[in-house]
């Protein structure tokens, strides 16, 4: 696996992640076509994707941080076939190296379901073993998402 660095994603990519954005998270939280996904990227500021391809230079995994409200924030999304692996950690420490900070929205239950009927199993755990601090006392409560705010200081 390696990760490639970008600030712009073609067309192709786009196609590629909006389905894994949609394979790998909670229905609430689709984005039923490349608009939805346009209007989304669109709205963060100062973006820079990370792409974790395989041997095939197939997209396996994404991260992407951006600012909102003067803070890095983050997002990742990895094929469920790979996790587990360390591929997760691989990412984030990409992260970490161009970061001081991050920031991010963590569903900390298991009863969102995904579009193959499964339940999305919260990362939570993931994001201890990485050193991130849990901020009990924020949550993001909406129709799109149910979560806590986690945060990782260099």
């Amino acid at each position: 696996m390696k990760i490639v660095e970008k600030e712009i994603l073609s067309l192709d990519e786009k196609a590629v992640l909006r389905e894994l954005w949609n394979e790998e998270y909670p229905v609430r939280l689709h984005l039923k076509n490349n608009e939805d996904f346009e209007l989304y990227l669109n709205g963060l500021s100062n973006t820079k994707h990370y792409l974790l391809l395989d041997d095939s230079n197939k997209i396996n995994g994404w991260a992407f941080t951006f600012l909102r409200e003067g803070e890095d924030w983050f997002a990742i999304i990895l094929n469920h076939q790979i996790q587990g692996k360390g591929n997760g950690s691989l990412l984030i420490n990409e992260l970490k190296k161009n970061n001081a900070s991050l920031n991010g929205w963590v569903i900390d239950h298991e009863n969102e379901v995904k579009q193959n009927e499964k339940y999305y199993r919260s990362p939570m755990p993931f994001y201890i073993k990485n050193g991130f601090t849990i901020l009990t006392a924020i949550r993001i409560e909406n129709e799109k998402m149910s979560g806590v705010k986690i945060n990782w200081k260099h």
